[in-house]
């Protein structure tokens, strides 16, 4: 298929500091002790999707993402890495590359998308529509207690998150109303307009926006251009297209004319024009598509047209599809990659359904539970504990340390009778002894001292 594939891995991201920094962009994060942006990659490699363009946001970050692309992939993909202003939003890093966009129609995918969802399978959908956009829309995942960085385990607790707020045609093809988000108003409007050329329409909560959108380029550009204000695909652009796909068309001395939806039951068609437009409509009749397309307005008087269609896919419940945009996510998705969702790491599960690294170490009465991971070269002392937790590469964990649904990263050392608990342990952090955490953040480098007790703090070294 003529499709060109953006990535969009963005930069250092401050809903996700102190997880991020400038050694560690977004794209590098870890899941289950392997780079988010892996999982994006991987699942556009299965599709035979090859020719990628992955935009970072600053000349720092995409060097570092272009170095581990250029190791992780060399003769597996073709990727160009592009660099773009950071807080240009998604709009903006669209923009910023256009003169590199090229094929008909343009496949963008988030960076932080952990999915198993076939893109091609979206292609698809957007080319047997001939839609302008398509995008793909799934289950909204559960997540944990709250959005703040509390992380404790999967239960009664857990909600989902934000929601949206979708209208759908009775066929579940095609969107006919989207609020996401930000956009979402304690009373929705919806226009009459759309409401009559759909004869009825599926309103949907449940379902998330999982930002990956096929496109076609030449309307993408030509929004994008016209619209130079715009700063988000989900927020400004998909909204845009979804609202402006209605129009009437009024066939007046047997040539139609373009009036806006909005416009319909204002303007005064004379009784003669009225019949040459029904006439009109009348001859199409025949055509396949010619409910989809037409609708009449009020009093049977100027039809509603669709001058472009904006199609969804919706993925299969079976499915497992999650951004990597908040604290929360990156807790979940680590705990579900080597649990529910171990089939996406890569990874064999032992009979005891964890995964532990044939070169780790483990001390007397030590226990590693199931849904939990080990990385190369770690080493942990006696009557340890670990439990629904990843540990990263090179660690070294005294003795007595109890680990919870946390996220330990590479280079970390863990003194005697240390607690962690639904924190995230950042790289080359030194946990002297006896410390506490609980729902904490602790970013790189950063040294917590002996007999030391937090809960609900990010912990980081100032930026220089």
């Amino acid at each position: 298929m003529d499709f060109q594939v953006v990535v969009l891995a963005g930069g250092t991201s401050k809903e996700l500091s102190p997880l991020v920094s400038k050694e560690v962009p977004k794209a590098l994060l870890p899941v289950a002790n392997r780079p988010v942006l892996s999982y994006v990659l991987e699942l556009l490699e299965l599709n035979n999707l090859k020719d990628v363009i992955v935009v970072v946001e600053g000349e720092d970050a995409a060097l570092r993402v272009g170095g581990w692309i250029s190791g992780a992939y060399v003769d597996r993909l073709h990727v160009e890495v592009a660099a773009v202003p950071e807080d240009v939003g998604t709009a903006g890093a669209i923009r910023a590359i256009a003169h590199h966009l090229t094929a008909t129609d343009v496949l963008v995918v988030s960076g932080d998308l952990v999915s198993d969802v076939p893109p091609g399978a979206v292609a698809a959908a957007h080319r047997r529509h001939d839609a302008v956009v398509t995008a793909m829309l799934c289950s909204v995942p559960v997540s944990g207690p709250s959005e703040s960085g509390s992380s404790g385990p999967k239960d009664k607790t857990k909600k989902p998150g934000r929601y949206n707020i979708i209208g759908m045609d009775p066929t579940k093809q095609f969107l006919l109303y989207i609020a996401t988000g930000a956009g979402i108003e304690k009373d929705t409007r919806i226009q009459k307009s759309i409401l009559r050329a759909a004869g009825q329409m599926d309103i949907r909560s449940d379902l998330m926006d999982a930002h990956m959108y096929a496109f076609k380029r030449s309307v993408l550009q030509e929004v994008l251009d016209q619209k130079d204000k715009f700063h988000s695909l989900k927020q400004d652009v998909l909204p845009y297209l979804v609202r402006s796909q209605m129009r009437s068309e009024l066939f007046l001395n047997g040539a139609p004319q373009a009036v806006q939806a909005d416009e319909i039951g204002r303007d005064k068609v004379g009784s003669q024009s009225n019949h040459m437009m029904q006439s009109q409509i009348l001859a199409n009749a025949s055509m396949p598509s010619f409910h989809e397309l037409y609708s009449y307005g009020p009093n049977g008087s100027a039809p509603v047209r669709r001058t472009h269609k904006c199609c969804a896919y919706i993925a299969s419940n079976n499915k497992y599809c999650v951004r990597l945009n908040s604290i929360q996510s990156f807790m979940d998705i680590n705990r579900d990659v080597i649990g529910e969702a171990n089939h996406l790491s890569g990874y064999s599960l032992s009979a005891q359904n964890n995964i532990i690294h044939p070169s780790a170490e483990l001390g007397s009465k030590t226990t590693v539970g199931p849904h939990c991971m080990l990385g190369e070269g770690s080493q942990m002392g006696d009557k340890c504990s670990v439990k629904r937790s990843v540990i990263g590469r090179h660690c070294r964990i005294g003795s007595n340390v109890k680990v919870v649904n946390s996220v330990v990263m590479n280079h970390v050392t863990i003194g005697d009778g240390c607690s962690i608990q639904g924190s995230v342990v950042c790289s080359n952090v030194q946990l002297q002894e006896r410390v506490t955490l609980k729902d904490c953040q602790v970013g790189a480098g950063y040294v917590v001292s002996a007999g030391c007790e937090y809960k609900g703090e990010s912990l980081a070294r100032k930026e220089k």
